[in-house]
């Protein structure tokens, strides 16, 4: 994602190195992990199935128009789907599920070598702390800006294990090589999404001119009072176009908020979790929705997921498609707003309320 200057993040203690100690002493764990007043108690739906997209068949003219409105009924009634047969060839997920679940096995010290600053998210650590009084989350985790290129900090990436860095053999590195083939699958989407909503194919793409992406690798460790109020991820919607999420080990933990209720989330094997994000909420004038979702930590078992995030450039005026608000009779249902002012009260409301930045611009 894009970052405005937030006047610094705070470092806060690493949940993996606090987790055994928890654990093994039977105690409570510290009070700031305690997330009562985020329902983390509420009963939960379990065994969720969501909505299954089949990228093959939207590419194939033979089913495409089928699957178009698989598609829009899933962005616009669940804002989440599951998206198989997308291409990415199974090593280059194995090669990217390696390297990271090995970048989480290194001592401490090791993965604080590429800790966050405090004036950037990038690096290993826990983000978006702003306050000694925040409420934390039972995770930490490493987040890379991949695209554009010259947006990289390459002081954050590490150089363990070598394959997540570097280039071997004329080979291109795990993070590259499955960043390159998830940037062609969500070209794929934007394009479908475009005609689904009945604008020009290339239209989203255009506006998100080199595709900025990043990604956000979380790891969970367990924790033995899960089942009452400790959550691994509070809950939010995402601040992007689009969210592609790779389960990187078979532990669930993602719920989503529907029809006032969570539901727990059954990942498919070898499926990405695609989530609507704000910004497409608005480009499409309130059709496709913006769900609000979060992650709950095992009480016996680690959990870790990469999140791929897609977003539009710094400089972007981000508002309805004029050709949908005209659609829509004319009628606009959020303001135009500029990208780094939306994500300025994106983080306002990550303090102060889930969905204050997005009520903010409903007209």
């Amino acid at each position: 994602m894009a970052h405005p200057k937030t006047g610094g993040y705070l470092q806060v203690p690493n949940v993996q190195a606090l987790a055994p100690t928890w654990n093994g002493s039977g105690e409570v764990v510290p009070d700031r992990y305690v997330r009562t007043e985020d329902g983390a108690a509420e009963e939960v739906v379990a065994g969720c199935v969501l909505p299954v997209v089949d990228l093959g068949r939207l590419l194939d003219e033979r089913s495409s128009e089928e699957e178009l409105a698989n598609l829009g009924s899933a962005c616009q009634h669940w804002g989440y789907f599951q998206l198989i047969n997308h291409g990415v060839p199974e090593e280059v997920i194995q090669d990217i599920r390696r390297d990271i679940v090995e970048f989480f096995k290194l001592p401490l010290e090791a993965k604080k070598a590429y800790a966050q600053l405090p004036d950037d998210i990038q690096g290993y650590g826990q983000g978006f702390v702003f306050s000694e009084t925040q409420k934390l989350d039972w995770a930490d985790m490493i987040y890379l800006k991949l695209r554009p290129m010259e947006s990289r900090n390459m002081r954050f990436w590490p150089d363990q294990p070598p394959s997540f860095r570097n280039s071997y053999d004329m080979c291109r590195n795990s993070v590259d090589t499955f960043s390159t083939e998830v940037a062609k699958v969500t070209s794929s989407l934007l394009r479908s999404m475009a005609m689904d909503m009945g604008v020009a194919p290339e239209r989203l793409m255009e506006m998100f001119g080199y595709q900025p992406q990043s990604m956000k690798v979380t790891y969970y460790p367990p924790c033995r009072q899960a089942a009452g109020d400790v959550l691994g991820l509070s809950p939010h919607t995402d601040a992007t176009v689009v969210t592609l999420l790779l389960h990187v080990n078979d532990v669930q933990g993602l719920q989503i908020r529907k029809d006032g209720r969570w539901l727990a989330v059954d990942p498919l094997d070898g499926a990405f979790v695609v989530s609507i994000g704000d910004i497409l909420e608005i480009l499409s004038n309130g059709r496709y929705k913006s769900i609000e979702h979060r992650a709950v930590v095992h009480p016996d078992k680690d959990r870790i997921s990469a999140a791929m995030f897609h977003q539009p450039c710094a400089n972007t005026i981000v508002g309805p498609l004029p050709e949908i608000v005209k659609k829509d009779g004319g009628e606009a249902r959020y303001k135009s707003v500029d990208y780094m002012d939306f994500m300025k009260s994106f983080f306002v409301a990550k303090t102060d309320g889930r969905r204050s930045h997005m009520d903010a611009l409903r007209i």
